[in-house]
């Protein structure tokens, strides 16, 4: 309901699906999201066309990832490799020419989740016997096997089997 006339608004009316369909197919066809009238001030490269020449390349290309900074700058330090990096990104693939360095590949192996609360796995460890890391004695019980949770250290384990 429109608040100032307490009229009822027709959303098909004031918004034509041809145009959000066009302007949507687009953006998807020329990678370049904004609007069309304005295309210097449209974000280009969002979106791309997937290259299935061989299973190996789509697999790449999914896992592309691109630096966003200038092409034609010549400072190293964005297109190296951080120590953090080890395992996530994939060290040689990377193209030749001006883009060499800042489009990324992520490994084969590499995996990525969304982050969750570590609360209640914690709790839910707890309840089958974990030890909270605070209360844990290492001379009572050194063999004991340390229990992870999001990469961190939370507690132990006297017999996990």
């Amino acid at each position: 309901r429109c608040v100032e006339t307490n009229r009822e608004i027709y959303l098909n009316i004031g918004i034509k699906a041809s145009t959000l369909t066009g302007g949507l197919k687009y953006a998807l066809a020329t990678g370049n999201w904004g609007e069309q009238k304005k295309a210097a001030s449209a974000k280009a490269g969002v979106s791309q066309v997937l290259s299935r020449y061989t299973f190996a390349s789509s697999l790449s290309h999914l896992r592309r990832t691109n630096t966003p900074i200038g092409r034609d700058g010549k400072i190293a330090k964005p297109r190296q490799l951080h120590n953090t990096h080890w395992g996530l990104v994939c060290p040689a693939e990377t193209p030749e020419g001006q883009a060499c360095g800042l489009v990324k590949n992520l490994a084969l192996m590499c995996y990525i989740t969304v982050g969750t609360p570590a609360e209640p796995i914690v709790d839910f460890m707890i309840q089958r016997n974990m030890e909270v890391l605070e209360e844990f004695e290492p001379q009572v019980t050194p063999n004991a096997t340390k229990v992870f949770v999001n990469g961190v250290w939370v507690g132990i384990h006297r017999d996990p089997s």
